[in-house]
């Protein structure tokens, strides 16, 4: 088992300090988001019958599970004041918009982590060999092969550390887009039937 001290990779060691906070970060982020989208896309059934007892005038509300669900209960509150088609899509846009761009928080954040960490990564092997051939010119010669691989692989260690990082970010960001493509795709669903939902009931 390969074991080092941080304080003996010299001017890697603070880099692979902050790729582990940032490694931390991105596993908290992505739990965080994964469970409050888990449900994203359930209710759909339930929803269907709510904006049919809507259509014909009843006054509804779901349990409100999802974004898709609180659409709903704002058309329906909506509806019950009395408001205009216009002005309920007016609402129904800028709470959907509001709802959407809730569901892809965290996305970026993961983006970013994936891109910054083998940049990190690489910038630590860089110094890194900075440092060993720079001890190696100060050795004037005296330094051995063995001393040299050492400052070598510990150089590298960054880069493997960084794209240790970068891999399970960049993954987790795409399943997260995907989630939250799922309940973006409910609320358009749900704000389409709430207007049409609300056209018929004033037809009647």
């Amino acid at each position: 088992m390969i074991s080092f001290d941080l304080s003996e990779l010299g001017v890697s060691g603070p880099i692979l300090l902050l790729l582990g906070l940032l490694s931390l970060a991105s596993v908290s982020v992505l739990a965080t988001r994964i469970l409050a989208l888990w449900g994203v896309g359930k209710g759909r059934v339930e929803r269907d019958e709510m904006l049919e007892k809507l259509a014909r005038g009843e006054v509804v509300a779901v349990p409100e599970k999802g974004p898709a669900d609180r659409v709903l209960n704002r058309a329906a509150a909506l509806l019950e004041k009395g408001v205009s088609v216009e002005v309920l899509t007016s609402e129904m846009e800028q709470h959907g918009n509001a709802e959407s761009h809730v569901l892809y928080r965290g996305v970026r954040f993961l983006e970013l982590v994936g891109m910054i960490a083998p940049l990190l990564g690489l910038l630590g092997t860089v110094l890194g060999m900075i440092q060993s051939f720079r001890s190696l010119e100060l050795a004037e010669g005296a330094a051995n092969a063995s001393i040299l691989a050492g400052g070598i692989w510990q150089a590298l260690l960054t880069t493997a550390a960084g794209l240790v990082v970068a891999i399970p970010a960049l993954v987790g960001a795409a399943l997260l887009t995907a989630r939250a493509e799922v309940g973006a795709t409910q609320i358009e669903r749900t704000m389409v039937g709430a207007l049409t939902s609300a056209r018929r009931r004033m037809q009647k």
